[in-house]
């Protein structure tokens, strides 16, 4: 770690100098975080009691929520301890690995997200050999090679960064540590890393869009030769959720990272969209145009109330016994 001998830590200007805003970001973004754990966990519960959701499509869906889970827990802790703290600093190590774990996990979830958009595109081509296609073997495989080709990019993009030397200005103008943000830090020649990430990011990002629209666009082709109306609805409204779920993370994260780093607001705000807001409404925009999930959302809330009813009910009657008293009903 000899490139860490000049500075040892970094400095998180975040999202504004002013203490009264600063407080009203920390509440709001609180909030935001609360949310997306309370949605993604309440997902995950969901699919997996409901043995109705026991089908690819849903269990693509539980990675997708595992996913947000990881994404926003990288960077939004962090964010909302600078928000309360006057040092607002990041040791470099914590920096690189925050930067890493960024990567790795928006990695992951393009590439998840093209693996659910093949998912959909069996599902309405071929529906009836959709079960046979889209087995658990290839379902688990498709979910590990994402992750495993997420990974490997963002470690070959850390090692690049690790061997920087980082010895001027300590200032990162961000709420978090992003790859990007580390090369106009450092008195190296960042010219390889800069033209490394460039490439690995259009790879990767614009190879699993590209993915996404051919698939779509089969779709597309498909439905518009269905005769039926109704047929053709029911078709579409299979893909709102993930169509709407991919233009939120893709319309972000490319204006995000593919654009040149300045540390403007409206690259905050692309930054904020993808790793803050989107894992908080993925759960939002499944459970809201999916009625089988709906349904199971439904039937977990009514089982939780039956429960929590029970339950007070029972401490009544245990009251009473207790004190020798009575109560009406």
């Amino acid at each position: 770690m000899k490139n860490y001998s000049a500075i040892s830590e970094f400095i998180l200007l975040g999202l504004s100098i002013d203490p009264n805003i600063q407080d009203m970001l920390f509440v709001l973004f609180l909030l935001i975080y609360l949310f997306t754990l309370m949605g993604n966990f309440l997902m995950l519960l969901v699919i997996r009691a409901d043995s109705h959701l026991h089908m690819p499509m849903y269990f693509f869906l539980r990675q997708l929520s595992f996913l947000d889970l990881c994404h926003s827990s990288v960077t939004v802790p962090k964010m909302l301890e600078n928000l309360l703290s006057e040092s607002k600093t990041i040791f470099v190590e914590s920096c690189l690995a925050q930067a890493f774990f960024v990567f790795a996990t928006g990695g992951a979830e393009a590439c998840l997200l093209a693996v659910m958009a093949y998912d959909r595109y069996v599902a309405i081509t071929s529906p009836l050999l959709y079960g046979q296609v889209m087995g658990n073997q290839l379902c688990v495989g498709m979910v590990w090679g994402s992750w495993g080709l997420a990974l490997a990019d963002a470690l070959i993009n850390i090692l690049l960064a690790v061997n920087l030397d980082y010895c001027e200005d300590q200032t990162i103008p961000h709420f978090s540590c992003e790859l990007s943000s580390l090369f106009s830090l450092s008195c190296s020649d960042t010219s390889t890393n800069f033209t490394f990430l460039l490439c690995s990011s259009v790879l990767h990002f614009f190879g699993t869009f590209f993915m996404i629209v051919f698939s779509y666009a089969q779709i597309v082709s498909t439905i518009l030769s269905i005769s039926s109306t109704s047929g053709r609805g029911k078709a579409f409204s299979t893909c709102s959720s993930h169509l709407t779920t991919v233009t939120l993370f893709y319309g972000s994260g490319f204006l995000s990272y593919l654009l040149p780093t300045s540390g403007s607001p409206m690259e905050m705000m692309f930054s904020l969209q993808y790793s803050v807001v989107t894992p908080m409404l993925n759960p939002l925009i499944y459970s809201l145009q999916n009625k089988e999930v709906k349904a199971a959302m439904r039937k977990i809330l009514g089982y939780l109330c039956l429960l929590i009813g029970f339950t007070q009910r029972k401490s009544k009657l245990s009251c009473i016994f207790m004190t020798g008293g009575s109560f009406t009903t």
